[in-house]
């Protein structure tokens, strides 16, 4: 196979990270897009296509920027919204818009086995093997928090549930999915646990003030059964109206979250992302408040959803389903209120003796500046007990290179002190597994996930060792079995379905 073609070097990335209910913002858009559009892409001897751009720029040429110091810096935020969507489009019988497919979203919708920290912050696995492709590596960055706390320790929450109550949520799956969830959430929260009821069509109606679940699990569920289908979908007067229920209820010492629950297709008032999100930003960053969005229904407005959540200091996922909405609601959301780092970032050093290039996949809207790393002022992610976080670079080695790869190194601030920590992994070149197909479980379904978004995209497939789709399917299949694991059965299969359509 032709080795694999670059534009040029990265000059900033973006992140990996965040989690449910603790949710992050990333940093500002630091580079330049490549001009160099006369190279050839990776395995085709051709130009790269432009993508509607004047100077003939490349969306995906953008990826790869120079770098003269070997840096990637990254806020840690991850949503997994674009991987359950696909698998939703997959199953009715549909290929995914490109434009939805987002591939650290695949890629962090599996949990890994990374070491566990004692205490609050991080630990960082460093691992990575060759492809079929010439000098070429996927590395992949491990971060995770500790294991979660029981539901009696963590801190009290504060929810206030804004929800779509359009016209377009009258199809199943959608509004009567989210009360029948709701409803079993609210049997699970604590007493001491507080929560908000926000409806929105043409207008945007507080139907629920903030109210304890001591003694009032009644009036709690009587306001969710009474959620009725209207109109239109204001989905700016939604949010803000939210955010306004969320600060007049806000309660000091707990977790105060909005979590947004609509099919984000907004046809009347503010449907910009960056108009609503203007609105609210008081509130935001006087308050903390953050956005955590579900999306739902077979349409859906994942682009205004994906960043309302981004830029909102959020984090956003996508229920198809009963059993994800449960999970979602029922487990996740009251297991995960607590937070163990707030602004966290990750910085990875490539070693420019091993290294001759190197590209993050995926993250395109999560760069920070290099210099901003150890800047506390700057956003970073918050992060609860429980997850894991990983980011996969494609690294291209000097020939017969052998010695120092990569460190990576992730910095946080105390959730209380705010007192800032740091962590750190390396990688060295015989740190590398022969072969991606060889490695280890964690490795080998984080490159499977990035393989199949990577054959979704706009060009087809383009990291190095990328196989078809239907090798990848085998591939897939195979580990799945040896797994015995339904997750990665789930992947398999949505491989599957993707080749049966290509």
């Amino acid at each position: 196979m032709e080795r694999y073609r670059t534009r040029e070097l990265l000059l900033a990335l973006t992140a990996a990270g965040g989690l449910l209910l603790t949710a992050c913002s990333g940093g500002g858009d630091t580079g330049e897009g490549s001009k160099a559009a006369d190279r050839p892409r990776y395995g085709t001897g051709e130009p790269a296509p432009a993508h509607g751009d004047e100077d003939g720029t490349s969306e995906r040429d953008d990826d790869l920027r120079e770098d003269p110091d070997h840096l990637s810096t990254f806020a840690l935020d991850v949503d997994t919204a674009s991987y359950d969507y696909t698998r939703r489009t997959l199953a009715d019988g549909r290929l995914p818009d490109p434009s939805t497919v987002r591939p650290e979203e695949f890629v962090n919708s599996f949990r890994q086995d990374y070491e566990r920290p004692d205490g609050d912050g991080f630990s960082v696995t460093v691992d990575g093997a060759r492809t079929d492709d010439e000098d070429w590596s996927l590395v992949r960055v491990g971060l995770a928090t500790r294991t979660e706390q029981r539901t009696g320790e963590r801190p009290p929450a504060a929810l206030t549930f804004v929800i779509d109550v359009s016209g377009s949520m009258a199809e199943p799956g959608r509004l009567d999915l989210a009360q029948e969830s709701l409803a079993v959430m609210t049997d699970r929260l604590r007493d001491d646990d507080s929560v908000a009821i926000v409806t929105f069509s043409d207008e945007a109606e507080t139907v629920l003030p903030m109210t304890r679940l001591d003694g009032n699990r009644d009036e709690v569920q009587d306001a969710i059964d009474d959620l009725d289908i209207q109109n239109s979908t204001n989905l700016g007067a939604g949010v803000e109206t939210g955010y306004e229920t969320a600060v007049e209820g806000l309660r000091k010492g707990a977790t105060n979250r909005v979590v947004l629950v609509s099919d984000a297709l907004a046809n009347t008032g503010d449907t910009d992302a960056d108009t609503i999100l203007e609105k609210i930003a008081g509130e935001r960053r006087e308050h903390g408040i953050t956005l955590f969005g579900v999306g739902v229904g077979s349409d859906y407005g994942d682009d205004l959803m994906e960043t309302l959540a981004d830029k909102g200091d959020g984090h956003t996922v996508y229920v198809s389903d009963e059993d994800e909405a449960r999970e979602v609601f029922c487990e996740e959301l009251p297991r995960h209120i607590d937070l163990t780092a707030r602004d966290a970032k990750a910085q990875v050093a490539f070693d420019p003796e091993t290294v001759e290039e190197f590209r993050l996949i995926g993250y395109d809207n999560r760069r920070v500046a290099d210099e901003d790393f150890r800047d506390d002022r700057v956003d970073g992610g918050e992060v609860g007990p429980g997850h894991t976080v990983t980011a996969l670079y494609a690294v291209r080695t000097e020939p017969g290179a052998e010695g120092h790869l990569a460190t990576a190194t992730v910095r946080w601030l105390d959730p209380d002190t705010r007192a800032p920590h740091e962590e750190t992994g390396d990688l060295e070149t015989d740190g590398l597994d022969d072969s991606v197909w060889s490695a280890s479980r964690g490795l080998k379904t984080t490159a499977t996930a990035a393989y199949f978004a990577d054959a979704l995209g706009d060009d087809g497939p383009s990291l190095p060792g990328a196989p078809r789709l239907g090798e990848l399917s085998e591939h897939a299949d195979d580990l799945a079995d040896r797994t015995e694991d339904e997750e990665i059965r789930r992947l398999a299969e949505a491989i599957g379905t993707a080749n049966r359509l290509k």
